[in-house]
C-alpha cells in the first residue's frame, strides 16, 4: 500500500473514484483500478460513453443554475479533478459564486489542492465529508464559512447515489439533505439505472461488489423518489444526455448513457 502525507491510498484495491477517472480517460488510477474497470468495459463497453455523458450533464446543469441566479453549490462525491471542474463553468458565469466540495474519499483528498482554485470574487472550498452523515457534511469547518444555507444553493449528487444502497438508507440522507437547504434551492442528481441495459448492470454491479464497492441501480420510479416534493425542472427525469442537451451536441445514445438525470427546486 502507498500513502500521501500519512494518509493510506490502498493502491492495490481497486476504488470507484479511480475507475470513474480511467473512464474519462484520467491519469489518476492504477493496476488494480484497470483491472476491475477493465472487467467493466468487457461487459459494457458503452460505460466510457457513460462516463462522459454524466460529466457533461454536470457541465449542463450547472451552467443553467448559474444563468438561472444560483450562486452558491455544494457538490458531494466530488472525484478525482477533472477541468472543468464545476467552480470553473459556475464562476465561468458567476465570478462570485461561492463552491463546497465534498468527499471522504482520501484519494480525493489528495488532489483536493487543484479543486481549491478560485476567482479573486468567489470562493471555492474542499471539505473531507460523508454523504452518508449529513448532519456532519452540514457542519464540516470550512463548509458554513463558504456558503450560506439560508440562502438558495445548488445540492450536485451527481453519480453518487447508486454507491449507496437502500439498507444505508439512501432516501432518507437524502432527504435530511434537502431539508437544511432554502427554498430556491436546486437537487442535481444523475443515477446508474437497470432500465437500459438490464443483465448488463447485474454483472457491472457484480464486478463493483467483487471489487468491494456496493452498487445498486435504480428504475426510473426509484430514481424519481429522490425527488419527492420538490418541483422537476423541464425537461424532468430524462436518461443523462437528453437533459437540455446544447445545440450541436453530439448525443450518447440514451441506452449506452445507463442513466437518468433530473434537477428540482425547492418551492
Amino acid at each position: 500500500m502507498s500513502s500521501y502525507d500519512g494518509v493510506d491510498l490502498r493502491l492495490n484495491v481497486a476504488h470507484s473514484a479511480r475507475m470513474y477517472d480511467y473512464y474519462l480517460g484520467g491519469f489518476t488510477n492504477f493496476a488494480a483500478d484497470r483491472e476491475a474497470a477493465g472487467h467493466v468495459l468487457a461487459t459494457a463497453p458503452w460505460v466510457r460513453a457513460a462516463a462522459r455523458a454524466n460529466r457533461a450533464f454536470m457541465h449542463r446543469s450547472t451552467r443553467s443554475l448559474a444563468q438561472a441566479g444560483i450562486d452558491q453549490f455544494l457538490d458531494i462525491g466530488t472525484g478525482i479533478p477533472t477541468s472543468p471542474n464545476l467552480h470553473e463553468v459556475a464562476q465561468g458565469i458567476r465570478p462570485g459564486a461561492r463552491i463546497v466540495y465534498a468527499d471522504n474519499d482520501p484519494i480525493v483528498l489528495t488532489h483536493a489542492q487543484a479543486l481549491l482554485t478560485s476567482t479573486r470574487e468567489g470562493r471555492t472550498a474542499y471539505v473531507e465529508a460523508d454523504v452518508t452523515d449529513p448532519a456532519g457534511l452540514l457542519t464540516a469547518p470550512g463548509l458554513r464559512e463558504t456558503i450560506d444555507l439560508s440562502r438558495p444553493l445548488a445540492l450536485s449528487l451527481n453519480a453518487l447515489l447508486h454507491f449507496v444502497p437502500d439498507g444505508h438508507g439512501a432516501y432518507e440522507l437524502v432527504e435530511r439533505l434537502k431539508a437544511a437547504l432554502a427554498p430556491g434551492s436546486a437537487l442535481v442528481m444523475s443515477h446508474l439505472s437497470p432500465d437500459f441495459a438490464p443483465e448488463q448492470i447485474r454483472r457491472i454491479v457484480g464486478i463493483y461488489e467483487t471489487a468491494g464497492t456496493a452498487l445498486q441501480a435504480r428504475t426510473r420510479a426509484e430514481f424519481t423518489r429522490f425527488f419527492d416534493g420538490w418541483t422537476l425542472l423541464e425537461p424532468g427525469i430524462v436518461p443523462v444526455p437528453l437533459w437540455r442537451p446544447d445545440p450541436g451536441e453530439p448525443l450518447v445514445p440514451a441506452a449506452d448513457a445507463a442513466g437518468y438525470a433530473g434537477v428540482a427546486i425547492r418551492p
